[in-house]
């Protein structure tokens, strides 16, 4: 990988104390994490192009997916947190790096069926918190979408502003995702506009959960990524399954699902741990199995 996304491992102990992280490489792989075993851990990969602001060229995005697909399959980790480096989010696709692409080939990094290409973050099993500290502008306003919780920043500025470009919304969430976080109406005037909202504008349309001042954006996010680290990780996989399978299912689908999940989740060694726990008044130790 070139360098452009960095994927590491925050352990969170039991107790509360301050979170020690274990440095990556591009790649994933962990340097040294000094945390006992068994503590709680939260992947977070960081967007690192300071330069353009981190805008995405094809070489960084598929970077991007490669990484997001490696934390979605990394057992030690119970939530994934995505973020740029300060003062930045993602402020879309590098014109300069497209224009050396034949228009006919632009954007297509894989065909419709190949979701994990075009919606890495949705497609990614553990839940998802987008930290934005600063602007997320077309396909960075994408990947905030793709993600299950945001948490903003003073600093965060949002736009899809495809309409400007000749484009729709690069990864389909902007027209799929977004309706469905703030509503038709809301999500229409963004994309027919391209408009730019902030991060107050954004916490009033219900886009993001939180807005705070910019040195608080990351532990706020790590607190929030470690209180779902406490539950079951096989828990986790099911319930995201299940919401996202659900927005375009019928009920008795959804039924035929929720039953399996159930069902699964009785013979889950997570649940003999959950009710283990309860009884013994204890912290639970899930495995995710």
């Amino acid at each position: 990988m070139g360098g452009h996304i960095r994927y590491e491992r925050i352990h969170v102990p039991s107790s509360g104390s301050t979170p020690s992280s274990g440095s990556t490489t591009s790649s994933g792989s962990v340097a040294s994490s000094g945390s006992t075993p068994d503590a709680p851990a939260i992947g977070v990969i960081t967007i690192d192009r300071p330069e353009k602001r981190n805008a995405m060229t094809f070489a960084v995005l598929f970077e991007f997916i490669e990484a997001v697909r490696e934390a979605g399959n990394d057992d030690s980790t119970a939530a994934l947190i995505v973020t740029g480096v300060p003062g930045a989010f993602c402020a879309g696709t590098d014109l300069a790096d497209l224009s050396t692409i034949p228009g006919e080939q632009r954007g297509l990094r894989g065909s419709a069926e190949e979701t994990d290409k075009w919606w890495p973050l949705v497609e990614c099993r553990k839940p998802t918190i987008c930290a934005i500290d600063g602007p997320a502008v077309g396909m960075g306003a994408e990947f905030t979408s793709q993600c299950d919780l945001r948490i903003a920043s003073t600093n965060a500025r949002f736009a899809w502003n495809f309409v400007h470009r000749g484009l729709v919304p690069d990864t389909g969430a902007g027209t799929w995702l977004l309706p469905r976080i703030i509503g038709l109406q809301n999500a229409l005037r963004l994309t027919y506009t391209g408009d730019m909202i902030d991060a107050d504008e954004a916490l009033r349309l219900g886009y993001v959960l939180d807005v705070v001042a910019p040195d608080e954006l990351m532990d706020r996010a790590i607190a929030l990524a470690a209180r779902i680290a406490q539950g079951s990780p096989h828990s986790l996989r099911l319930i995201k399954g299940l919401t996202y399978e659900g927005l375009t299912a019928t009920v008795p689908e959804h039924m035929e699902r929720h039953t399996e999940a159930m069902s699964a989740s009785f013979k889950s060694a997570d649940h003999r741990e959950g009710v283990a726990a309860f009884l013994e008044r204890r912290p639970a130790r899930f495995t995710g199995r």
